[in-house]
């Protein structure tokens, strides 16, 4: 498994080692010991969430807020997707920054989005499925989102149409006025 590093503390994107032959296919697609190893700390995942989205769809920007604040282990199993992480840890010298990662059925990379941030991704494919591992459990009060496309963060979606969102995505709080409970 290769871990990579990304420019804002705490995000990390995995990538396996893949084994392929005229069978087929095999990796391991999680090792407890090398996660904990890159993310410095004994991680517990207890719950796991699955979404089926078409093309354009876009989901985010979401978060957890302490008490309940949730980790994320992210990846696709089905298609592809624009999966962005934006830095909401107060004191953070990368506070409002985001990073994206192109994650696919295909590079089977997975992105590790800690407590302290938004997140979201767009589809870009039909039928793309999205699977992630939860550090916490889903808690309706403490949610929390921000605009996808608030002028504030300048996420470049790459989008040229408008993206298909929930109505809680729609009219999700603007970065200006957010007060960050990280």
């Amino acid at each position: 498994m290769v871990v990579e590093e990304l420019n804002i503390e705490g995000l990390k994107v995995f990538t396996p080692r893949i084994f392929e032959d005229d069978r087929g296919y095999f990796f391991e697609s999680f090792n407890q010991t090398i996660f904990d190893n890159a993310v410095g700390e004994s991680i517990v995942f207890c719950q796991d969430n699955e979404s089926r989205s078409s093309k354009y769809v876009l989901r985010g920007l979401h978060f957890q807020a302490p008490p309940h604040g949730q980790g994320k282990l992210v990846r696709v199993t089905q298609g592809s997707v624009l999966d962005v992480a934006v830095d909401l840890r107060k004191g953070s010298s990368t506070y409002g920054q985001y990073e994206k990662v192109l994650l696919s059925a295909d590079n089977k990379k997975q992105f590790w989005v800690p407590e302290g941030f938004a997140h979201g991704f767009l589809a870009l494919e039909d039928n793309t499925v999205f699977n992630y591992k939860c550090t916490g459990f889903y808690n309706k009060e403490s949610e929390g989102g921000l605009n996808w496309d608030d002028p504030g963060l300048k996420i470049d979606w790459g989008l040229d149409i408008d993206p298909v969102l929930s109505e809680k995505d729609r009219v999700a709080a603007s970065f200006e006025t957010f007060k960050s409970p990280f």
